[in-house]
């Protein structure tokens, strides 16, 4: 990363004046550090950093961004920090990591997360009292960001979007009002925020529903990269049968030779399959028979405390310079099967660390009763690509063999986003959506954002 120059403006001393405790412009000592978000390849440079430790903090960094023509651009982890490259020059970027803080209402089956509050946090907090959320499979992705974006849990099939488990959103609007958005309190801001982004206001709490999990069936199995064409098609046939209480994803792997990474994943080419079975221990012997019987060299799968799940899927344990992109697919036939492994299978080259496939379907597939903007998610799978990107010339490479993968399956997709995954700037926030309801999220914008203070990675 390189130092920037100080440059300030005096909309952003203005910022910094309304609160002088949290706000960091140009120059300033801590600034560089501020704005580096967990995907360190992205170089983020506002004009100015709140790193808010307090509801009012926000509040006060909101009004004098508006009232000096800078727009706010709320920000907990940065993992899907890609797309805001480039444009926060004008832009107050708002860190919400230190705002933090997770209670369990155990009667209710509830939690309230405040601010950056990441989904480890509420994951432990949660497990005394034999529950869990629909967290996602990272344990330091900030549960705002990914549940605004709609987020796609291990229990997804079963139990739907991680978005239409909220109950409630406090939420600092364009005004720098403090609001709380429920089905009776601001219904149609508390219906654009579940899965239609980060364009509405900056979210410094979130009351969720909880499932009473507190043990599940879950792990990986893993080959070498020559039984791909085996094991991928043998994923494909079953993810058809299996019942919706199954979420898995299949991944082609690359890892480099270091010596910090464990002897079975350090210098070689793999398939993995992992994730959730929600059933007893003799149906879930029952159903992961098939892709037993393909004898993987390594076999996790067993009853785990529900907090287990977050280390299954062996995402980065800390901030990682990456790129990446993505697609929908609406089915996995063998033409789909043969054009993902021409790009990563035995025999290629590949700068990705993986290209992935999630199961989706069931719940994901049905319209959630009372849900908010994202209803549900068409399609069959969602393909996830991504490489390491340390330098420049590495993240275009790897920019570059995530899009050839993405066009290759392009046949089988029908050009639908999912927010979570959408690491382009160039994405287009509305397809996403249906049609109807991208007309509903910016009425809903118009009317609590009209001059366009929130910048969110894709804005509707």
């Amino acid at each position: 990363m390189t130092l920037t120059q100080p440059t300030t403006s005096p909309a952003a001393v203005a910022v910094r004046e309304a609160c002088p405790s949290c706000v960091v412009l140009p120059g300033d000592p801590g600034y560089d550090a501020a704005r580096v978000a967990w995907n360190v390849a992205v170089d983020q440079r506002p004009a100015a950093v709140a790193t808010p430790r307090s509801v009012e903090d926000v509040v006060a960094v909101v009004r004098a961004a508006a009232a000096h023509g800078l727009r706010v651009a709320p920000q907990s982890s940065g993992h899907a920090a890609a797309p805001l490259a480039g444009r926060l020059g004008s832009s107050v970027l708002l860190r919400m990591h230190e705002l933090t803080g997770v209670t369990v209402d155990p009667a209710t089956r509830t939690a309230r997360v405040t601010g950056g509050t990441l989904w480890a946090d509420v994951v432990a907090a949660a497990a005394p009292y034999g529950l869990t959320a629909l967290h996602g499979s990272s344990p330091d992705v900030a549960v705002a960001g990914y549940t605004l974006g709609g987020g796609l849990s291990f229990y997804a099939r079963q139990h739907g979007l991680a978005a239409n488990s909220v109950v409630a959103l406090e939420v600092v609007t364009a005004a720098g009002e403090l609001v709380r958005a429920s089905e009776s309190e601001h219904a149609e801001l508390f219906w654009a925020l579940r899965g239609g982004g980060g364009s509405f206001g900056v979210v410094v709490a979130i009351e969720l529903q909880l499932l009473p999990v507190a043990d599940v069936v879950a792990g990986m199995l893993l080959w070498p990269l020559e039984r791909a064409p085996e094991v991928v098609r043998a994923w494909a046939r079953w993810t058809r049968e299996v019942p919706e209480t199954v979420t898995t994803s299949l991944r082609v792997m690359s890892f480099p030779p270091l010596p910090e990474l464990p002897p079975f994943l350090s210098g070689r080419r793999i398939v993995v399959i992992d994730g959730a079975l929600l059933e007893d221990d003799h149906r879930a012997a029952e159903l992961l028979g098939p892709l037993r019987a393909l004898a993987p060299e390594m076999d996790t799968f067993a009853r785990m405390p529900a907090a287990g799940l977050l280390a299954v899927h062996m995402d980065p344990p800390g901030p990682t310079p990456n790129v990446g992109d993505h697609a929908v697919l609406d089915a996995l036939p063998d033409a789909a099967v043969d054009a993902l492994l021409a790009e990563v299978g035995p025999g290629t080259t590949t700068s990705l660390l993986f290209a992935e496939l999630r199961h989706l379907g069931g719940a994901l597939g049905r319209p959630a009763a009372g849900a908010g903007a994202l209803a549900q998610l068409p399609g069959a799978y969602a393909l996830f690509c991504v490489a390491v990107a340390p330098f420049p010339e590495a993240a275009a490479v790897g920019a570059a063999d995530a899009r050839k993968v993405v066009d290759a399956l392009a046949p089988f997709s029908g050009g639908r986003s999912i927010l979570n995954f959408a690491e382009r700037a160039e994405t287009d926030a509305s397809t996403a959506f249906e049609a109807e309801a991208v007309s509903r999220l910016r009425a809903v914008r118009a009317e609590v954002d009209p001059d366009g203070v929130f910048q969110a990675n894709h804005e509707v």
